[in-house]
């Protein structure tokens, strides 16, 4: 997550992390019982793991996007006010942590009893799905490392810091996770007749944050 030097209490806040972080999960949580719940027919029962793992999912997405876009926004010249850049760094860790509770909550929910169109009749996964995996096990890969370096001894090695966070290696980190969503959600996104309530896929609304946070940060994103 974007590092920020830990700011002396005060009385007043001086970051808005929680209602970003807060918003964001009402956001996605309302999203996903709209979609799934009241406009697909997906049975209540669900909602404790399987909605709540798309929940989830699309929350860290979009918080991930807001640690990663901020700077590079006013590094193009808009006005981004000093609360919001103070809020990047819990941002980023909480969006973190939401991305490994979808990764545990996903391994237990992948199976082909669960995930029918994911697998081969033979039982094995399917191209499309082998290269969603191959994206997003880069891409956590990519963000623990992102995380680890500025909470550990890594920090001392300016060298390594340097190379995690340069502009070149974070864009094409950001890709892996680009990657995840389009192999994975791609099919769904061309049956607009499918979409539950005329609202599109989680996966494409992840998408179109992830498009619009990586063109920024193609624009705007300079090296330290």
């Amino acid at each position: 997550m974007e590092n920020l030097e830990i700011q002396p209490k005060s009385v007043k806040m001086t970051h808005l992390s929680w209602p970003i972080i807060w918003w964001t999960l009402m956001f996605a949580l309302a999203y996903s019982v709209i979609r799934y719940h009241l406009m697909g027919g997906v049975p209540w029962k669900d909602f404790p793991f399987f909605i709540l793992n798309k929940a989830i999912s699309l929350s860290a997405l979009i918080l991930l996007a807001i640690n990663f876009t901020l700077g590079p926004l006013k590094n193009l010249g808009v006005g981004i006010s000093n609360r919001w850049m103070k809020s990047r760094r819990l941002v980023g860790i909480v969006g973190f942590i939401q991305v490994f509770i979808h990764v545990f909550m996903s391994f237990i929910l992948f199976k082909p009893a669960i995930y029918p169109k994911y697998f081969e009749e033979a039982g094995t996964i399917t191209l499309m799905v082998g290269l969603s995996l191959l994206g997003g096990v880069l891409g956590f890969v990519f963000l623990w490392m992102y995380n680890v370096s500025f909470n550990s001894n890594f920090r001392n090695d300016k060298d390594l810091l340097k190379f995690i966070t340069s502009r070149k290696v974070l864009l094409i980190a950001m890709l892996f996770t680009g990657g995840h969503l389009f192999f994975i959600g791609i099919n769904g996104w061309l049956n607009p007749a499918g979409w539950h309530g005329g609202m599109p896929p989680i996966s494409l609304v992840g998408f179109t944050f992830f498009l619009v946070g990586y063109i920024i940060n193609l624009a705007g994103r300079k090296d330290k």
